[in-house]
């Protein structure tokens, strides 16, 4: 039997050539979308704010995310954009960012948390002395969106979106969690740390935590909806950026292009996010991914494949909680 969730729908819901024509209406919907200004974040921004969306554009560097935002309304002339300016890797900068953002009163209908570290080849540590990707990738999307819950629950009665939808939370997760395993005893690989084994952990955990939340929220009744998604192999930055020496550079500088052309693009990899993020059909639980090779390539877009240990409810849960310890941040 497959792991594919076949309760959803049928396996092939969007495809490429004309995605464009089933998003809906995004007009009066404000959606932040975390590391926006690269990777596949920048065309999941690009193609929202094409849809109507008034797109808050999520970085850690000011100069760059200027930059990714020029660009946009230079292809989206109509684009409503803004930049949010914060960083993932301190808990003081997301608790800033986030009060600034609840103090101005506004609905947010949908948070995107895509922005991720990719397997830095020597363990680095955030501000606040937790394992780079895991408090990244992990932590400091717990943070942002406890924080912003308030915003993203009112977002149901003042929204002005011309098409009424639930708010949304889309958890980007990866493939690579399939190899993921959580080690409660070593969650920030101080005792061992293998790069892609620390990257896989936090994917894994990423996707649990879209699935507690799930849980969470139909728990207390709330129309709020979490979905994740997944973006197969595309040839974006998280390949080619980092501390690598000279002949891993030169290796995923070449790698890159190949991975473009036999896998997917930026925008191919984005589209699992877009449907998750607008599409009707997605569901509250839903995991949806690329539906070419071992969900690899891009192109089609569907119901994506869970691993067992994905669906492991007790050590969500238990998840959830170290989570609420290490960040100190509590919700739904």
């Amino acid at each position: 039997m497959s792991n594919k969730t076949a309760s959803l729908q049928p396996s092939l819901v969007w495809h490429t050539r004309d995605f464009a024509e089933h998003i809906p209406n995004q007009a009066g919907r404000r959606i932040l979308i975390t590391g926006a200004n690269s990777g596949i974040g920048y065309p999941t921004a690009r193609e929202l704010a094409r849809a109507g969306a008034h797109v808050l554009l999520g970085s850690r560097d000011r100069a760059k995310g200027e930059a990714a935002v020029a660009q946009l309304r230079s292809e989206v002339p109509a684009a409503s954009v803004e930049l949010s300016v914060f960083d993932l890797a301190s808990l003081d900068s997301v608790r800033e960012f986030a009060a600034l953002e609840l103090d101005r009163g506004l609905p947010l209908d949908v948070l995107i948390d895509n922005a991720g570290v990719m397997a830095p080849p020597k363990r680095l540590q955030t501000k606040d002395g937790f394992e780079l990707q895991f408090g990244t990738n992990v932590l400091g999307h717990f943070a942002l969106t406890g924080l912003l819950f308030p915003a993203i629950e009112a977002a149901v009665t003042m929204s002005a979106a011309v098409v009424p939808q639930a708010p949304r939370v889309v958890l980007v997760a990866s493939i690579a969690h399939k190899r993921g395993r959580i080690d409660f005893e070593d969650l920030q690989s101080t005792r061992s740390y293998v790069p892609m084994r620390a990257y896989a952990q936090t994917k894994l955990a990423d996707l649990m935590l879209a699935f507690e939340l799930d849980r969470r929220l139909k728990a207390k009744g709330s129309t709020t909806e979490s979905i994740a998604a997944h973006p197969g192999v595309a040839n974006t930055n998280l390949f080619q950026v980092g501390e690598f020496n000279p002949l891993e550079k030169a290796i995923r500088r070449m790698v890159g292009p190949l991975i473009g052309a036999l896998l997917g693009t930026a925008l191919d990899g984005a589209l699992p996010t877009i449907y998750a993020a607008a599409a009707v059909e997605a569901q509250p639980g839903g995991y949806y991914g690329p539906q070419g090779f071992q969900e690899m390539r891009g192109g089609d877009v569907g119901v994506a494949e869970v691993a067992p240990q994905a669906k492991d409810e007790s050590a969500a849960a238990r998840l959830w909680e170290r989570c609420e310890e290490l960040t100190g941040v509590t919700f739904p």
